[in-house]
């Protein structure tokens, strides 16, 4: 008879060890949650309070420096939020020492005015009352359809509405309208040349061949190939500026408007 029960017993003990190993298996993996829980609550916390201590531009508008320290800080924070295995002390440890270089760097860039340009940058003036400057603009990189495009998302959609403008240090753009600006506004102005070639979708939308507008830069004395950029409104309305030279408006008698 004992023998018939030593299966049963065997198949019991095997159901009770393995139901006790997924218990602690269960156990380790809540367990190690709940550290990586309490690491992240705790780096969380010490990211919250220094970059509370940078100040509120870290929320906002960032100069490069501060967002590189801004990308420093994050990898960092990841590291021992993650692995249980390194110790928090020395997360917490390189974030400080990420708020101590930031603040080093504040007090050059406030102290010693030469600095601040080294490290902050300074702002570039890509429109004067000349007409674009491409000098500043490719010092930074754009070309005048990125300059057009922040025009129009600072409200301007002609590029005569405005006497000035200007990239500042910090990246955003910045533009002091003529006093009639509103009055220049009448058609959304397109790009027809830019960088002396023709943009031929554009061109379709004024339903005037090339050689009309070939004559019109003649006329005034300007060569196509040599335009930085031209524009056109619904109502006639021409803007051009040739490399390095001032920009022209020409109203053009046209019968209706296109658009």
């Amino acid at each position: 008879m004992s023998t018939i029960f030593i299966p049963y017993y065997s198949l019991l003990f095997t159901l009770f060890s393995t139901f006790r190993s997924y218990n602690q298996k269960i156990f380790t993996h809540t367990l190690s949650m709940g550290i990586i829980f309490l690491r992240t609550c705790i780096i969380f916390i010490t990211l919250l309070i220094v970059m509370r201590l940078m100040g509120k531009r870290q929320i906002g508008e960032m100069q490069l420096y501060e967002l590189v320290i801004t990308l420093i800080i994050a990898d960092l924070a990841c590291i021992p939020m993650g692995d249980p295995s390194i110790p928090l002390t020395y997360g917490i440890m390189a974030i400080l020492s990420i708020y101590f270089l930031h603040q080093v760097i504040c007090l050059i860039d406030l102290g010693f005015s030469p600095a601040k340009s080294i490290i902050s940058g300074s702002p570039s003036l890509v429109m004067n009352k000349n007409g674009i400057d491409d000098t500043q603009l490719k010092k930074n990189n754009l070309d005048v359809t990125d300059l057009i495009e922040s025009l129009r998302s600072a409200g301007y959609f002609s590029l005569d509405a405005v006497d000035y403008a200007l990239y500042e240090s910090n990246g955003s753009f910045s533009a002091l309208a003529k006093p009639e600006y509103e009055q220049e506004q009448t058609s959304l102005p397109i790009v027809l040349v830019n960088e002396g070639r023709y943009d031929f979708e554009n061109l379709a939308r004024t339903k005037r061949k090339r050689e009309y507008f070939e004559d019109v830069f003649k006329k005034h004395g300007c060569n196509r190939k040599k335009l930085l950029i031209a524009t056109i409104d619904g109502n006639g309305k021409l803007y051009f500026q040739p490399k390095g030279k001032k920009y022209q408006v020409v109203r053009l008698q046209w019968e209706e408007k296109v658009w």
